[in-house]
């Protein structure tokens, strides 16, 4: 499970702000609160982004030839989320950047070119480097090359034998990024109500929709058709060529894995050692993504009232039962609905900013003391906490400023689906997203219609990952994931195809288990990545 930079999260995976993204995706006051907005968050393609069963050529640029010019790294821009220039590696290692050069329209490949952002921390043991290991943290929407820094610290094993390599996907960072609106749109745009009750405002967030849609169009409509899946798994095997490595060895994390998957597909014969955590149903459309988050974020949230009582007096929240629990969250968002509540300077926190700071808690059990504390405090009238977590969600450092996470979100998932959903179409599925999770089925349902005023038009009604022929992928599920439900893994190892996804599960809470502590997967991870031992399939950690 990434971390987060010192001011911002790495994206949520597929996960959905409605009127934002696609319903997949995803941190007291004082000190704490600038924990809280660290929080961890582990967390397509337009027309041209056509499949063709990995037939894939380079035009007569020969920009796999290309040298890249690696130099100290600057500081991660705003788009990426601020912050200093990253450290040096353990042992003094500096952190390398550069910019690789990509069509900007695969089927135009001697057409216009854009630049990729990259990082690289190089290798402890040159004499035994395996080659690159390329990281993507998932969202889509999160910056790579602010991301790896901030983790690293998990891969330093990883790093004996590889390069460690991550990169901006194109719309994101400074990979062209996506923008949408100024930071003072964002923090209007983002207080509005999400869960419209009446005409008006079910007018008013059609008209949020269109002019966020617009603002898009406005400032990177030339990029939309472009910032796809497809064609990042395409830049993906670029990257592999100019890094100079036969195989693309890969650890993605969450919409990370469906990216693995499309680059499997593509290119079977070029997958190397790969792991993919936090895994993404392939076979999933928007909309079935979007129900299985509100029941894995649901899943998530009665463990944690459940963990709450059988806590006793210890808990800080009314109820002697989950049930009850739950009930007073579900009350005290009906009263931000109706009146907000102060929470930071002169901002104010809302029912959705609170709907959207809970799932964000929601993603690692590590948070779950700091959701008690910030629904006991909102319960009092201080919202400060849950905005926070709000605010990590959707990119916001303490300055107010936004990455482009969220932007880059919207563009990548309205042109990777097809669907594209009516006011009327979205209330009559309520019902069933409501049934689903009293708590977050209107905010994921109505998230349904994040798209439906999108300049470009979308490829799929989901990715195709197979991939005869690929060497062995192995497939974390984690029992507890409240983004990328369980399931999501059996189904991946299923369509990769027979022989090649290896299925793993970690028995735990949280969004990814590499990152959760628990030894048995980190063991079975670094074994496979480092020395090429596939873990017998079903293999479970506990």
């Amino acid at each position: 499970m990434p971390t987060s930079s010192p001011d911002g999260p790495t994206p949520p995976d597929r996960h959905t702000t409605p009127a934002t993204r696609r319903a997949a995706g995803v941190r007291r006051a004082g000190t704490v609160l600038a924990a809280a907005t660290a929080a961890v968050l582990l967390v397509t393609a337009g027309c041209s982004d056509t499949g063709d069963g990995g037939k894939e050529k380079q035009g007569s640029q020969d920009l796999g030839a290309q040298k890249l010019d690696w130099q100290p790294c600057p500081p991660p821009s705003e788009a990426e989320g601020g912050g200093p220039a990253p450290s040096p590696l353990p042992g003094g290692t500096p952190w390398e950047c550069a910019f690789m050069d990509a069509p900007r329209d695969y089927a135009d490949p001697d057409g216009e070119t854009i630049e990729l952002a990259l990082i690289r921390g190089k290798a402890r043991d040159q004499s035994r480097r395996i080659g690159s290991l390329i990281f993507n943290f998932g969202g889509p929407g999160g910056s790579g090359v602010s991301g790896l820094p901030a983790s690293a610290k998990d891969y330093e094993k990883l790093r004996e034998r590889y390069d460690l390599v991550s990169f901006d996907p194109r719309g994101v960072g400074r990979s062209e990024a996506v923008e949408c609106a100024d930071n003072r749109q964002l923090d209007e745009y983002y207080a509005q109500d999400s869960t419209p009750d009446d005409a008006a405002e079910e007018k008013a967030y059609t008209n949020r929709l269109r002019t966020y849609a617009d603002g898009c169009e406005k400032n990177s409509g030339e990029d939309l058709p472009y910032v796809g899946t497809t064609n990042a798994a395409r830049d993906l095997d670029l990257m592999r060529q100019v890094l100079g490595d036969d195989k693309l060895h890969y650890l993605g994390f969450s919409y990370g894995t469906e990216l693995g998957g499309v680059y499997a597909h593509l290119f079977p014969k070029n997958v190397g050692r790969a792991v993919f955590d936090a895994v993404v149903d392939p076979n999933s459309s928007a909309e079935e993504g979007s129900l299985g988050q509100a029941k894995g974020f649901q899943l998530a949230l009665d463990n944690f009232t459940k963990d709450c009582v059988a806590r006793g007096d210890a808990c800080q929240l009314p109820g002697s039962t989950p049930q009850e629990v739950q009930q007073f969250i579900i009350d005290l968002l009906a009263r931000l609905e109706k009146k907000p509540i102060p929470a930071t300077g002169d901002r104010e926190l809302t029912q959705t900013q609170a709907t959207n700071g809970i799932a964000q808690a929601l993603y690692s059990k590590e948070y779950w003391p700091l959701l008690e504390q910030g629904l006991d405090e909102a319960d009092g009238g201080n919202g400060a906490l849950l905005l926070a977590f709000s605010d990590a969600m959707n990119g916001r450092d303490r300055q107010g400023r936004y990455s482009n996470i969220q932007a880059a979100n919207a563009a990548i998932n309205c042109v990777d689906f097809k669907e594209r959903y009516s006011l009327a179409q979205t209330k009559a599925k309520l019902p069933e997203f409501r049934k689903a999770s009293p708590v977050f089925g209107d905010y994921l349902g109505w998230g349904l219609m994040g798209c439906s005023e999108w300049p470009v038009s979308g490829q799929w009604e989901h990715p195709d990952v197979s991939a005869p022929g690929a060497a062995p992928i192995l497939v974390i599920g984690t029992t507890g994931d409240p983004a990328t439900p369980y399931a999501g893994a059996k189904a991946m190892v299923e369509a990769l195809g027979k022989g090649v996804g290896i299925e793993m599960t970690y028995r735990g809470e949280g969004h990814g288990a590499y990152g959760s502590g628990n030894a048995c997967v980190k063991n079975a991870v670094d074994g496979y990545l480092l020395e090429g031992r596939v873990p017998a399939a079903g293999t479970a950690c506990q």
